[in-house]
């Protein structure tokens, strides 16, 4: 099989080091396997996506070391996206929505106090041409959802084994806004249709969404790609990442911190592996030994103290003749 991978940050922010980690991951698999790197964008997001983001999460990237065959932005794809849509509405896998976030709010509030799990109810699918007709005349606009299969699904992930969800515990998941732009599901299922994507890395926190992507290639006729979650990341002391530690950008590391570029790579790609952490030059030993059966389901614990530890081992392991290049490439 040709391995051909994505990373799809949204920029909506600078690239952080839990981001960093998801890419330094898929980058190593991909590179080891001599794959195919798909940077894709995912802007659908009009108000918050930014070009200044964009530029520096590239920039980001290259800085750790780390390239692209391709890019790709979904805001240059709206037209793929509407077809595959309009198709999906032809068959009766989407339908329209009309509550409002308070109501859905006041559903949930109700289906928690008795002790219902927090799924829509599927209100959408009996509306009367009447009712539509009424909230169209107040000045409502429809979010449309997809129809999920009331079936199992099921994968084999590269890290956590076998995963089954069952899809009427589920909620059928919104995949259009009410101003008619698509949201990151359907957008990045039909992306990794397009584009060939054999698999896919991301964190942990993903894994109810990749259950309803499964059933988004079914419908689409698509190939789901082989899926990889990964454990996400805690302090130091096994808490939840402060808001200070959990948005470290790649930006601060480098020009704030001044560490090295090897120093993140380096606990990134081995940050809960059964690999001990060590202090890398260069790439050629971590794609040797990078395997996806060594990666925990544990929590992997993030110490910023590492970093500054690797970096110093780092530079003086660095030679004279390196430092002098560096040197006078910053006209020093």
């Amino acid at each position: 099989m040709s391995v051909k991978v994505r990373f799809a940050p949204s920029p909506t922010g600078f690239l952080h080091v839990g981001n960093a980690r998801t890419a330094v991951i898929t980058w190593l698999f991909c590179r080891q396997q001599q794959g195919r790197f798909l940077l894709r964008i995912d802007d659908t997001d009009r108000e918050r996506s930014k070009e200044e983001y964009e530029l520096a999460i590239e920039d980001g990237l290259t800085w750790l070391g780390l390239d692209w065959d391709e890019k790709a932005n979904q805001k240059d794809r709206l037209e793929r996206y509407e077809e595959v849509i309009e198709k999906l509405k032809a068959d009766g896998r989407l339908y329209a929505c009309y509550e409002t976030p308070e109501e859905l709010g006041l559903k949930r509030k109700t289906q928690l106090s008795r002790g219902v799990p927090p799924t829509y109810d599927r209100a959408g699918l009996n509306l009367t041409d009447e009712q539509i007709a009424a909230y169209e005349a107040e000045g409502r606009k429809a979010h449309w959802r997809f129809k999920l299969n009331h079936a199992p699904i099921e994968w084999n992930d590269l890290i956590r084994g076998p995963v089954q969800f069952q899809g009427s515990d589920m909620s059928d998941p919104v995949v259009l806004r009410e101003d008619g732009t698509p949201l990151y599901h359907l957008c990045s299922v039909i992306d990794d249709v397009d584009f060939g994507i054999t698999h896919v890395v991301r964190g942990e926190d993903h894994v109810s969404n990749t259950a309803t992507h499964v059933q988004m290639f079914e419908a689409i006729q698509g190939k789901a790609p082989n899926f990889a979650h990964l454990s996400l990341i805690s302090d130091a002391e096994g808490g939840k990442l402060s808001k200070r530690i959990g948005s470290l950008s790649v930006k601060d590391i480098q020009n704030e911190e001044g560490l090295e570029p090897m120093s993140v790579v380096s606990l990134m790609a081995r940050l809960g592996t059964s690999d001990p952490i060590e202090a890398f030059t260069s790439m050629d030993k971590l794609l040797k030994t990078f395997d996806f059966s060594k990666f925990s389901r544990s929590t992997p614990k993030f110490d910023p103290d590492e970093l500054v530890r690797l970096n110093s081992k780092i530079l003086h392991e660095t030679s004279f003749d390196d430092v002098q290049v560096r040197l006078a490439n910053m006209g020093l």
